[in-house]
């Protein structure tokens, strides 16, 4: 055996120990992506769930809004013909009204200056 051999001999070795040392750090970034996974699919277990449920409710608001919408435009309605409805009993009934109580008030007066 001559000095080259025992070179490469001691380069196979060195490369080996270097090797041997690159691969632990691997071997344990494989396991936390090994651990990483598994967390990723407990949380996406216990999610999906919750975002179906999420999903339901928000559909059931969206029923319910469209019921309040629909009574809110009937109380729309029901103010506007209120409102029609006060004007034309005020413009009918109001106006002889308001002359009744001027005609009552000048006969009042008229009797009180006589007397």
């Amino acid at each position: 055996m001559n000095i080259g051999d025992i070179a490469g001999i001691v380069a196979a070795v060195a490369f080996l120990v270097l090797v041997a040392f690159l691969a632990v750090p691997l071997l344990k970034l494989g396991r936390v992506l090994d651990a990483a996974t598994d967390s990723v699919r407990e949380l996406t277990a216990h999610t999906v769930p919750v975002v179906d449920e999420a999903a339901a409710t928000i559909a059931a608001s969206n029923a319910q809004i469209e019921k309040v919408d629909t009574v809110t435009t009937a109380a729309a309605e029901v103010s506007q013909n209120v409102s029609a409805l006060t004007t034309l009993v005020s413009a009918t009934v109001g106006g002889p009204v308001v002359k009744v109580a001027a005609f009552s008030y000048a006969v009042r007066r008229f009797f009180r200056r006589g007397a």
